[in-house]
C-alpha cells in the first residue's frame, strides 16, 4: 500500500477532533516535517485561525497581508524559503470541490526536496478538506475555529443552513458571501448539482433577528424538499409559496429567485419572485436581466409561477444580490446597483469567482463611505466555462434593463 494510501486510511478512522494528529505524525514518519499548522477561513473571509483546543489562543492571521492568506487567495502552494533558520515552509490551500477551507502550513528542513513533496502534500490537503467536512458533523473543533467572534443565533442557523461557500465544476464555479458575517439574519443561498444541472436559489426572508431567520430556513427547507422530490423550478416555488403561506397567513413572505442551469447547453430556467437580482458581465458589457415580476413566496395563497429563460455562454459571470446590496444607498442616496455595482464587475473581471464577492463587498463599503450595511446582504457569482456541447445561439428571455 503506498505512503498517502495509508495516511488517508488513518484519516478515515481517525476520531473527528484528532485529524491534526493524524497529518502531523504522517508528515514527521514520512516525510521529515518539522512542523504543521491548520487555519481555518473565519465566516468573514477576513481572518485564519489556528485550530486548537481553545479558540483564539494563537494570534490570528489577516487573509489579504499574510502568507498563508495568499495561499488561500490565489489557490495555489506558497514555499517560503528561511536561510537565516534553515527551513522551508509550504502553505497549502485546504479545499472540498473548490470550497476553500483553509491553509495547512507545513515546515521542513531547509534541504528538503519541495518539488516532490507538493504532489504527496496537495493530495493529503484534498482528503483533509473532504474529513474535515465529514468531521464537522461530529464536532465543532473546526466550526469554532472558523469564528473570529460570536455568532448572533441568527447568523448561526444561517450558516447553517448554507450548502457551502463555493463549488468548482468543469461547466462552472460559483461562489457567495453573506454580510454582515456575524449578524446575518434573513438572506441565504442554496445550490445543488446532479449530471444534468445546476439548481440556485437566493432567498431573503422579510424581518429581523431570529425570525427572519426561522422564515428563511421554512423557506430554504421547502425549496429542497420540492427539488428532491423531483418537481420542477415554477412548482418549486409554488410549494414553497404554500409552505410559508400555511405558517404566516401572508403577512411574512420571502423574496425569491431561483434558477436552473442545463449543464449540456447553457440554457438556463428563471423564477424571479421579489428584490434579489442577476447581472451578466459578457464580453466586456455588464448588464441588469430583467424578468417579469412575480410575487414573493407566501403573500398570497396558491400563487401561480411560471419559468422565463435565456442561455450563458462560454466566458458570462453573473452575479446574484439581494437588495441589502443593490438597494443600499451611498450618502449621496444613489443605490448601489444604479452604477456602481457594474463598476465593481467590470474592475473585478480577473479575479476568479471565489474572490469576487468579497472584491464587490469592499466596493459596496466604499460606496457608502465605510458606513456600516443597514441589512443583509448576500452576493453569489457564477463563471461559466460552457458545456460540452457547439456554442449556443444567442441569449432569449431575460431582457438588459432598457432593452
Amino acid at each position: 500500500m503506498d505512503s498517502f494510501a495509508v495516511v488517508e486510511r488513518a484519516l478515515r478512522t481517525a476520531a473527528p477532533h484528532a485529524l491534526m494528529d493524524v497529518v502531523v505524525k504522517a508528515l514527521r514518519e514520512r516525510h521529515g516535517a518539522l512542523d504543521a499548522e491548520l487555519r481555518m477561513a473565519d465566516y468573514g473571509m477576513r481572518t485564519l485561525q489556528v485550530v486548537e483546543p481553545v479558540p483564539l489562543s494563537t494570534e490570528p492571521l489577516r487573509i489579504h497581508d499574510s502568507p498563508q492568506g495568499r495561499a488561500l487567495r490565489a489557490f495555489e502552494p506558497l514555499v517560503l524559503p528561511d536561510r537565516e533558520a534553515d527551513t522551508v515552509t509550504i502553505h497549502l490551500p485546504v479545499s472540498v470541490r473548490g470550497d476553500r477551507l483553509g491553509v495547512l502550513s507545513v515546515t521542513f528542513p531547509g534541504d528538503a526536496d519541495t518539488r516532490s513533496l507538493l504532489p504527496h502534500l496537495e493530495e493529503l490537503c484534498r482528503a483533509l478538506g473532504h474529513e474535515i467536512t465529514v468531521a464537522e458533523r461530529d464536532t465543532d473543533l473546526y466550526l469554532r475555529a472558523r469564528r473570529a467572534t460570536r455568532l448572533t443565533l441568527a447568523a448561526e442557523m444561517q450558516w447553517q443552513l448554507l450548502p457551502g461557500r463555493s463549488l468548482r465544476r468543469r461547466e462552472f464555479s460559483l461562489s457567495a458571501h453573506l454580510e454582515p458575517a456575524y449578524s446575518t439574519t434573513g438572506d441565504n443561498v442554496d445550490w445543488s448539482v446532479s449530471a444534468e444541472h445546476l439548481t440556485i436559489a437566493v432567498a431573503n426572508g422579510m424581518g429581523e433577528g431570529v425570525e427572519a431567520a426561522l422564515l428563511t430556513n421554512l423557506a430554504v427547507s421547502a425549496m429542497r424538499n420540492a427539488r428532491r422530490a423531483g418537481l420542477g423550478l415554477a412548482d418549486q416555488a409554488a410549494l414553497t409559496d404554500q409552505a410559508v403561506y400555511a405558517q404566516h397567513r401572508g403577512r411574512a413572505h420571502v423574496s425569491t429567485v431561483l434558477l436552473r442551469f442545463e449543464l449540456a447547453t447553457g440554457e438556463v430556467e428563471v423564477v424571479e419572485a421579489g428584490s434579489p437580482r442577476i447581472w451578466l458581465r459578457r464580453e466586456g458589457k455588464v448588464e441588469p436581466l430583467v424578468f417579469d415580476a412575480q410575487l414573493p413566496l407566501g403573500m398570497f395563497e396558491d400563487t401561480h409561477y411560471v419559468t422565463e429563460h435565456f442561455r450563458v455562454r462560454p466566458g458570462d459571470r453573473l452575479l446574484l444580490a439581494t437588495d441589502g446590496v443593490h438597494e443600499s444607498p451611498s450618502p449621496a442616496g444613489e443605490p448601489f446597483g444604479d452604477q456602481a455595482l457594474a463598476r465593481a464587475l467590470t474592475a473585478s473581471r480577473l479575479l476568479p469567482s471565489a474572490q469576487v464577492p468579497r472584491a464587490v463587498f469592499h466596493a459596496l463599503t466604499e460606496h457608502r463611505r465605510g458606513r456600516p450595511l443597514e441589512e443583509d446582504a448576500l452576493i453569489v457569482c457564477v463563471d461559466w466555462y460552457g458545456p460540452r456541447t457547439p456554442s449556443p445561439g444567442p441569449a432569449r428571455g431575460g431582457r438588459p434593463a432598457g432593452g
